[in-house]
């Protein structure tokens, strides 16, 4: 049976996913929640969360950390529901707008994009979820809530979450002299506990646990529909609760502008959908309108280019030894070096580090790997899909490929490969290095004070 038939039947069957509600326990120690899901027919679900508390806070509203709560449910029920994808989804503990509905009916939609991309299913937004309320509890009321001030007189307290890549490690590097650092940990890996460590922040680090439901693995085995979620969707309403309760202004993400780019060339199909700065606004609004924490969410990162903050990290090398992005080898905290994201990272690299460096960082030298030709091409553009991964642009892939020939040919070096390869294909244009290197992208969230930081730190890089 197809993927499309096996989806359509399970639609058949399994006709109704209920949010049953959800439970929190709020201590001196931190938040335990567990939410109470069920494909109806088939399976129950009680995934659980824990948020520390690390620091004191005067005063918690409870009624809103019941929302925070709740809304997270909201999230973490869509790994649930794409088991079976059940057409009807009934909320019982809230009765939600049209307007809420509408919010949370597009994050699942485009979230769940690469799913039903890589599962053969073609589904549209009207047709594939009804969302139904069984209760007449509504978001309460609460006054509209400032932006937070950040000042240079005044250090704003930051959150940073941490996810063990060279990303959250720049904004760590910009940020620590400006704000008071606490950093966002999910279900810690050698990668993040070496960053926060290299950092000097583990006393200030956040670890939040999240559990999966073992009934959902279970059922991945049995063959039932799996696939990519909004992970950061996630991300985005856990930090939330992270930060009010322990009295932090500021989410500030690591996101860059080239997350914005589909995953599937011309179409909605985006790998980062919930990276990107069309989620991060949609979140903002949804944040302010019905739960109203007072915590600002932005990406810090948002007006630079992959190629960008590749020239920021390889400043920072005492990380160089232990950042890795490679999802692969993430249990056994290693760069696996076959993946498509070894690769990009390789690449958006190699215009700021020496063959010899990128050799300590990665143990072999992913250009001569003939293996990951077709990945190449698909990073470059020659293929039209990009891989299902957190990658950078196309036009940033050439740009970057493009000056590291020009960095073989300086050194009178033999062209590996992938990049005699991408020579001799000469299919897509070549891409000037020095505009990634000047851009600067204006569609972001940051005030004047972050902004400020971002702008010095490129000045400072031009001028050395």
């Amino acid at each position: 049976m197809s993927r499309t038939d096996f989806y359509k039947k399970c639609r058949l069957d399994y006709p109704t996913f209920t949010y049953q509600g959800y439970s929190y326990d709020l201590n001196d120690e931190g938040i335990s929640m567990t939410f109470d899901f069920s494909i109806d027919g088939l399976s129950e679900f009680h995934p659980t969360w824990f948020i520390p508390r690390i620091n004191a806070v005067d005063s918690i509203d409870e009624s809103l950390i019941d929302d925070m709560v709740f809304s997270l449910g909201m999230v973490e029920l869509v790994s649930y529901w794409k088991i079976a994808c059940p057409p009807t989804v009934i909320i019982k503990d809230r009765k939600l707008t049209d307007q809420q509905i509408s919010w949370w009916k597009k994050l699942y939609f485009n979230g769940l994009g690469e799913f039903y991309y890589t599962n053969g299913i073609d589904e549209d937004f009207d047709a594939f979820m009804t969302v139904k309320c069984e209760s007449d509890k509504t978001t309460r009321q609460f006054a509209p809530v400032d932006i937070p001030t950040a000042s240079a007189n005044k250090k704003p307290k930051v959150l940073i979450p941490v996810g063990g890549g060279k990303d959250s490690v720049v904004s760590i590097e910009l940020l620590k002299e400006h704000a008071d650092i606490n950093c966002y940990v999910i279900n810690s890996r050698g990668a993040t506990d070496a960053t926060v460590e290299v950092a000097n922040l583990t006393d200030n680090t956040i670890y939040a646990k999240r559990t999966l439901d073992k009934n959902m693995l279970d059922l991945n085995k049995q063959g039932f529909l799996n696939g990519h979620t909004p992970f950061s969707a996630l991300v985005a309403f856990s930090s939330i609760i992270a930060g009010y309760l322990n009295g932090l202004s500021f989410v500030a993400l690591s996101n860059e502008g080239s997350a914005n780019e589909s995953t599937v060339l011309n179409s909605y199909v985006n790998h980062q959908y919930s990276k990107s700065f069309e989620f991060e606004a949609d979140f903002r609004s949804y944040e302010k309108n019905y739960i109203g924490s007072g915590v600002f969410y932005f990406s810090f990162l948002r007006p630079l280019s992959e190629l960008q903050i590749a020239m920021l990290f390889s400043r920072f090398k005492k990380y160089h030894g232990i950042f890795k992005s490679c999802n692969v080898g993430s249990k056994q905290d290693i760069w696996c070096g076959h993946c498509p994201k070894c690769l990009f990272v390789y690449i958006i690299l190699s215009p700021y580090l020496s063959v010899e460096e990128l050799d300590a960082i990665f143990g072999k030298r992913l250009f001569e790997d003939e293996t990951l030709m077709e990945d190449f091409d698909k990073l470059c553009g020659i293929l039209p899909e990009k891989p299902f991964e957190c990658v950078g642009s196309r036009d940033e892939v050439n740009a970057s490929v493009t000056e590291a020939i020009s960095k073989y040919a300086a050194r009178q070096m033999p062209l590996p490969v992938l990049l005699k390869h991408y020579q001799d294909e000469a299919v897509v244009p070549a891409i000037p290095f020095a505009k990634y290197i000047k851009q600067y992208s204006t569609e972001h969230a940051l005030n004047e004070y972050f902004e400020k930081i971002i702008k010095d730190a490129l000045n400072n890089e031009r001028n050395n």
